[in-house]
């Protein structure tokens, strides 16, 4: 059965009659209005029932959320294991290159690990989904900060030990005795080798640059020559007392251009490379001693490289490549 429509009627007393009212446009239009409102409104609120008590949406959503917030846990994870890496190489070039020049101590192991003393500080991690993901990005961010806190402290004690030893430092070797920016003249390090005349398994004290003839020699630090001349199996040798136990070598020189007794600045050139003495090709054999103990030279040309110069160089060093004495 359609609706009725509401018919309104005014009374006219003159005549006695009623008449009819027919509504304006515009009343017309508010009642279509406001009915189409209490309509959508009707909707609206079916709707919102409909969503809030929907188990299935809110699973739903819960689920995604869930899986955005483990793709992020995973990404932080990762880039916490990068820095990790990094720092890891910061820590060794500090233990083994400026602790080693500047005669300190490196940093105990234990002291850049963390310690809560027996307490477990993720007990409400593990309480949460996914708690082995959780739990194992909280301990490497913490391993992290504790970390970044001891190498600071420590950098910070570098500074000051260098500023105490200043005139030290200027003496020190720190770089590299011919010119080798792009490392294609490494040509072979300190360690074990097969001697290349007596083919046997022999120690190298040195590190050897394959150079051309005539090609620059360095002084490494400020010191004061102390042997310039030919010596056996080193051919023409210079020698330079850097003070504080440092000497270092420069052997099988075609030239040497500094005598008994000179004081040499780090940088000067104090010879030319060579093939004189026990040697199957030109190249400089360089070596670097503390109190009489050879050392290895990759460990002084801090001043010379950037650390991925340094690395470079250190894999160098280490591999087996052409001795030339």
């Amino acid at each position: 059965m359609p609706l009725l429509k509401k018919v309104y009627y005014i009374y006219d007393p003159e005549k006695g009659v009623f008449h009819r009212i027919y509504p304006t446009f515009k009343q017309r239009l508010k009642t279509y209005f406001f009915r189409t409102l209490t309509v959508l409104c009707i909707l609206g609120a079916l709707f919102l029932v409909r969503f809030l008590f929907n188990p299935m949406s809110k699973t739903e959503g819960l689920r995604t959320q869930n899986s955005t917030l483990l793709s992020e846990y995973r990404v932080l994870s990762k880039k916490v294991d990068d820095a990790l890496a990094v720092l890891e190489d910061i820590e060794k070039r500090d233990d083994n290159v400026y602790r080693v020049l500047l005669d300190a101590d490196p940093v105990l192991s234990y002291s850049r690990q963390i310690n809560y003393n027996g307490t477990n500080r993720y007990a409400e991690l593990l309480t949460l989904d996914n708690p082995e993901l959780v739990t194992a990005t909280a301990r490497k961010i913490d391993l992290l900060e504790r970390k970044l806190f001891i190498q600071t402290r420590s950098f910070d004690e570098i500074v000051d030990l260098y500023r105490e030893q200043s005139d030290r430092i200027d003496h020190l070797p720190s770089i590299q005795p011919v010119s080798n920016k792009d490392m294609k003249r490494t040509a072979s390090g300190y360690g074990y080798r097969v001697d290349p005349i007596y083919h046997v398994r022999k120690f190298h004290y040195g590190m050897d640059f394959a150079c051309d003839t005539g090609t620059p020699i360095y002084a490494t630090g400020n010191g004061k020559v102390t042997y310039a001349k030919w010596k056996t199996g080193f051919g023409n040798l210079v020698e330079i007392d850097h003070g504080f136990g440092y000497v270092t070598r420069y052997a099988h020189c075609n030239k040497i251009e500094v005598k008994v007794g000179q004081n040499v600045t780090r940088g000067e050139i104090i010879a030319r490379v060579g093939s004189t003495g026990k040697s199957t090709g030109p190249h400089l054999h360089y070596e670097v001693l503390l109190n009489g103990k050879n050392m290895n030279p990759v460990n002084y040309y801090y001043m010379d490289l950037d650390e991925e110069q340094y690395e470079e160089m250190i894999q160098m060093a280490e591999n087996q490549g052409a001795v030339f004495d």
